[in-house]
């Protein structure tokens, strides 16, 4: 199985050319034609998803890292760098982050805060492409969408955790009836960071700047073994005991968390996001990273 570069002639706008892969990438099976073509290639979906748990090699392509999609308009590169709105800014393509112009088989980006990239697009198969930094022998996998059909709903259960941490904090706005009174029912507020949580009693309503946080401890997002739309969150106190909720996304600023042991439904709404800009210096080393979660084997007790 053999990588084939994106040479290839007459290329149409919305079909990518199917091509073998392999790890190995041998120089004289490289088909060079045409800058045109890359340049359709490039062009045939609306958004590309960087699939960052099947990046390849130990280097780093900043932007790229940064980037939940990225899209090639016309020389002008967009990028969805947030989770937290993404679909919404810049109708749906992110914001312009700089600019790229074609070669054979190869992508030269111009980033308005990492500079000059030369990249090498390969095809995976009709809907993947692969960009290669050849200093760094690093791959990034994108996988194609049209702008009507992007999955935001996977989007969302993948990158759960950055959706998690996005947020200054996330206020309960909802309390279901059904369900038997536990210590849950007091806490208001809650606020993920990379390595813990932090929990507040504070009244609703309350300003994010102005919260005590009450309680802190670890907590674990764990995948439901088949089933892709479910997450189950652990909320383990320090000091006290842990809670089990079951994790559903209403959407890019609301949560459901379900205690299976109450049967209790709360809602939570996002407060306050640090958005990232191309002028933000403060910004540049947010990066995504490759994340595993743990799988855990349960069934959804959550009645819809």
């Amino acid at each position: 199985m053999k990588a084939i570069r994106l040479l290839l002639g007459f290329v149409m706008v919305g079909t990518l050319l199917t091509s073998c892969y392999t790890e190995v990438i041998i120089e004289d099976e490289f088909i060079e034609e045409s800058a045109f073509n890359t340049d359709q290639v490039l062009r045939s979906y609306d958004l590309w998803y960087v699939d960052i748990n099947a990046t390849r090699g130990n280097g780093e392509v900043p932007f790229l890292q940064r980037a939940f999609t990225i899209s090639f308009v016309n020389g002008t590169v967009y990028a969805n760098n947030n989770i937290v709105g993404i679909g919404k800014t810049g109708n749906g393509l992110g914001i312009d982050v700089g600019y790229y112009s074609t070669l054979r088989g190869t992508v030269e980006i111009d980033h308005d805060v990492d500079g000059l990239w030369l990249l090498d697009v390969f095809a995976v198969n009709g809907n993947t492409i692969e960009l290669r930094d050849p200093r760094s022998n690093t791959s990034y996998f994108l996988n194609g969408y049209q702008a009507n059909n992007f999955d935001y709903d996977f989007v969302f259960y993948d990158n759960i955790n950055y959706l998690l941490q996005e947020y200054d904090a996330w206020e309960k706005v909802y309390t279901s009836e059904e369900g038997a009174i536990n210590d849950f029912d007091d806490e208001n507020y809650l606020q993920f960071l990379p390595s813990f949580f932090k929990s507040s009693v504070d009244a609703p309503g309350t300003p994010v700047s102005n919260l005590q946080w009450d309680f802190e401890g670890n907590y674990q997002v764990y995948d439901v073994e088949n089933d892709e739309m479910l997450k189950t969150l652990t909320l383990a106190y320090d000091f006290m005991g842990n809670d089990y909720f079951e994790l559903y996304v209403i959407n890019d600023s609301t949560i459901e968390l379900y205690h299976p042991d109450s049967g209790t439904v709360y809602e939570f709404r996002g407060r306050g996001y640090n958005e990232y800009l191309k002028s933000d210096k403060n910004s540049i080393d947010k990066k995504r990273q490759k994340t595993s979660n743990p799988i855990m084997k349960v069934k959804r007790s959550r009645k819809k």
